[in-house]
Formats: C-alpha cells, structure tokens, sequence
C-alpha cells in the first residue's frame, strides 16, 4: 500500500508552492505600480483568489482525485467545458515551471560576488539569454527529477524546504521593519495611492500577486494521495494559504517602509530595483541579509518548481480521461506512482515557453489571466451540483453559496479585465488553441459530431464570457488599457453585470453527461467523518 500525504506534508507542500518566485519580485513590481497602495493590493488578490478557494474546496472534498481541477467541470456541464478548464488551468500550471526557474537565474545574474562573474551573462536587457537558458532548462530538469521517484520523495524533500522558505521571509520582514522602517513612506511622494485607486486592481495580475496566490491548487490536484481527503483538503487549504497571506502582505509593509528617502526622488515608479529585496538589503548596509536572501532566490523558486511539476503532470493526465488528449500522457508508473510521460512532456514545453517569454513579468501576467479563465468554471459547477448531485456526500458544504459563488465569479472575471487589453485576448487565443485538439479527437469517436453539438450548450456560457471580457477589454478605461468608451468605475459595474449574466446562464446549462457518473462513483468513496 502506497504512502499518502499526511496534514503536516500536504500544508508544507502547498506552502512551498505558494512561497515561491512571487515574494522575490511581487513586492518591487507592485510597489512601483500602486505605490504604498500595494498593500492593499495584496489583501485585494487573497480576498479574490480565497473566495474562489472556498468553491474549490467543496468540490475537492467531494471528489478527492489526483488533477481534480481538470475534470470538475466536465462533471456537471459535459466533456467540452471540462476540456476548456483544463487546458486553461494546465496553461497557466504549465508556466509557473519555467517562471520558478527564470526567476532563479535572473537572481543568480545579479549575484554581487566577484566568484559569481561567470553568470552576469545570464540576463541582458531584462531578458533571459540564450546562456541562461541553458541553466533554466538545467533547473526544470532538476524539477522533474524530483518528482520522477514517488510522492514519498516529494514530501521529504518539500517538509524540508518550505520551512526554509517560511523562515527567510520572515527574517526578512522583522530586520527589515526593526532597522531601515521610515513610516513616511506611505504618505509623502505624492502620498499612499499615487497611481490612484485603479493602480490597486491592475497591480493584482500585472505584479504578480494573483500570481503568487494561485498555488493553493496544489492541494485539490494531489485528491486521493491525501490522508483523509475529506477534511485534510479543506485544513491544508486554510492553514496554508492563511500563512502566505500574512506573509505577503507583511512584505509588502516592509518593502515600502525600508526603502531610503533618497530613492523616491523619482517617485515610487523611480524604484526599480532587478533584485528587489537583496538590493534594498545592499543599501540598508545589511550585506549578511543579502546573502541570505540570494540564497533563498535558489531555494524558493526551486521548492515552487518541485511542488508544480507534481501538480502539472497530474492536471495533464487527468485531462486524457476523456480521451481527447493522447490517452499515453495519462499513464501512471506502476512502481512510483507517478505520471512520468505527463511529466516529460512539461519538462520540454516548459523550456520552449522560456525560449519565447524569457522574463518574469511577462511569464507572470500569462499565468494570472489563464488561471483565472479556469477559475471561472469553479463556482458555477459548485452551484449546479447543488442541483445536480443533491444526494452527494459534501465533507465541506460551502453555507451562503448562493451569494459566495457569485461574488467569486464577478471578482475572478474583474481580475481578468484587470490585466488589460491586450493580454486578455492574447491568452484567450492561446486556449482557444486547445479546441483543435478537443474537436481532434471529439469527431473520431462513435458519437461524433452529434456529442460535440450536445456539449456545445454547456460550455456556451464560457464563450459569451471571454467575447464579453475581450469586448470590455478593448471598449473599457484607459486605466485598463481599453480606448476609454466607459471611464473607471463605471466600466466595473457594467463588467460585473455582464459576467454575472453569464454566471446564471452556466448554471442554468448543466446537464447531464457520461462525466457525470464518474462523479458519482469518485462520491461514493467519499465518508462524512
């Protein structure tokens, strides 16, 4: 019998997936986008991404399954929709692989030690280089590796690490606050929202930090490797995501009160810092702290990176259980019980994606807007397995979710718009690719064409979704890079009420499928206790 992941395991996974590459640059980024504000940015994304958590959990709970955020939606709205969430939410998993490394190296090229001359060459412009490249495809290796040999390894190796991480932040936020903290920074330089109040919602996906949240998912993607699922999915969650929030936000508070006067001369988009807290560390003559925190450049990224190749290769083989991927990626190593074809896979496309995106900002927006596409599918499939699955065992039952799922909705779909045209359509168009292969595979089975017109109804909410937000993108304020038909903050309004449209309308097109009675079975295993 296979080892699971106890309580203990499954928090110190999930947070060394959380504390990755986001705390290491989230906090430079926000700061020069939003100013002091930015704290309020990072409360803005915990509160956004931990609405949408609460949906997850109810359904992770009832159908504890490895990659289960690849299949929910199929569950209640059939094989396309569940398709669509899937390919979004690999995407955007598929990303962070390579972000985890780039970040590593774009620390590594800006190390200040005479020794470490030989990686200057890794960065030029802000760019990975064709050398650097070399030693981020050497570190997704690494990656990989470490999930090649089973879940036992993976657990050692991330208990160990994350409590590497945990510590080195937090170090950092009390020598930072106790020797360099002037609260002047949060209201001179043109005071605490110099970039306005639009600045603290763009700062959410443009900095990172929708970004940085996103990995609680590491939990509902591990399902059946869990002891007692049934509860621990819901603590692991929690507790995890709890602590990061605290943490983010607290370094968030640092960083803008250690920064010296002298440096706002240019205001608070004058700061822009390659490494931002061990440069800030540099200037505050804190040479031992910056040595730390170089170190912790090489840890955090790394824990992240281990902890998303798991996650990864299990959102990619659950997604041939409908048989519209090659059914060969789903295979699991009898030995390790482990997806390792799922996992070579991500290894090389990881490195192709650096080849073409080559520094963390970029990466990082990429990521914030297809995970939130996916996102979207939670709490309307929660909603309509209300209905649906009313005989379900739910160990969590999510009490108000006929407001609960909505909110989470419109906040994931402002999100969205708040990472500005065009990278809105831009990612739309990336998962709008993976149709090719869904209607591949679709039409060369018995059913045919006449299945795919049956699961069309179902995911047609999506697509009035994405043609809304591309609409509003394009028409909205210049605030969101839109031509400025609807002036901030009318166009949120007129955003909310069009996406909640589609909400109900999700809700109203479930139906039944043959998915569906997978979800029936992956129930019966479930117990209340």
């Amino acid at each position: 019998m296979k080892r699971k992941m106890s309580l203990f395991s499954l928090v110190m996974l999930t947070l060394s997936a959380i504390i990755g590459s986001g705390w290491l640059f989230g906090a430079g980024m926000a700061a020069q986008i939003a100013g002091p504000a930015a704290v309020l940015s990072w409360i803005l994304g915990a509160v956004v991404i931990g609405l949408i958590a609460l949906n997850y959990i109810e359904l992770g709970t009832m159908f504890p399954t490895s990659g289960g955020m690849s299949q929910y939606a199929a569950f209640s709205h059939g094989p396309l929709l569940g398709f669509v969430a899937g390919w979004a939410n690999w995407l955007s998993l598929l990303t962070i692989i390579p972000i985890e490394a780039v970040a590593a190296v774009q620390y590594m090229a800006s190390w200040p030690w005479s020794w470490a001359n030989w990686t200057r060459g890794f960065l030029k412009n802000g760019n990975i280089t064709n050398e650097g490249l070399v030693i981020v495809f050497l570190f997704i290796l690494a990656f990989t590796l470490l999930n090649f040999w089973s879940v036992k390894l993976l657990t050692r190796f991330t208990s160990f690490i994350s409590i590497f991480k945990l510590l080195i932040p937090t170090l950092t936020i009390i020598v930072l606050i106790w020797t360099g903290f002037d609260p002047r920074n949060f209201s001179q330089t043109a005071g605490f929202m110099p970039g306005g109040s639009a600045s603290i919602f763009s700062a959410t996906t443009a900095a990172g930090i929708i970004f940085s949240y996103n990995a609680f998912q590491t939990t509902i993607n591990m399902g059946n490797e869990i002891e007692h699922p049934e509860r621990n999915i819901l603590w692991g969650i929690v507790i995890a995501f709890g602590i990061s929030t605290v943490i983010y936000t607290m370094l968030q508070v640092a960083f803008i009160g250690a920064v010296p006067a002298g440096n706002l001369a240019h205001g608070w988009q004058g700061v822009n810092f390659q490494s931002p807290f061990a440069d800030l560390a540099i200037l505050l003559n804190l040479g031992w702290l910056s040595t730390l925190l170089y170190l912790d450049a090489f840890v955090s990224p790394f824990g992240t990176g281990v902890s998303f190749v798991a996650t990864t290769s299990r959102a990619l083989a659950a997604m041939t259980g409908t048989k519209h991927m090659p059914t060969r990626l789903g295979e699991i190593n009898r030995k390790y019980q482990t997806p390792r074809r799922a996992m070579i896979v991500d290894m090389f496309l990881g490195v192709v994606l650096v080849a073409g995106f080559r520094n963390w900002s970029a990466l990082s927006n990429v990521i914030s807007t297809s995970t939130l596409i996916a996102y979207l599918t939670g709490p309307v499939t929660v909603a309509a397995l209300r209905h649906q699955g009313k005989k379900f065992v739910r160990p969590f039952r999510l009490q108000g979710l006929h407001w609960w799922a909505p909110l989470a909705y419109i906040l994931a779909s402002l999100a969205i718009y708040w990472a500005k045209w065009p990278t809105t359509i831009e990612v739309f168009g990336v998962i709008a690719l993976g149709l090719v292969f869904y209607v591949y595979y679709e039409v060369r089975q018995p059913a045919g064409w006449r299945a795919l017109r049956a699961s069309l109804k179902g995911s047609r909410w999506l697509l009035a979704e994405m043609i809304w937000l591309t609409i509003m993108s394009l028409v909205g304020s210049h605030e969101f890079g839109g031509v400025g038909w609807l002036p901030y903050p009318l166009d949120f309004v007129v955003v909310a009420l069009g996406s909640l449209g589609c909400y109900y309308l999700g809700v109203h097109d479930a139906y039944y499928s043959e998915s569906f009675t997978i979800a029936e079975e992956l129930n019966q295993r479930v117990t209340e206790d």
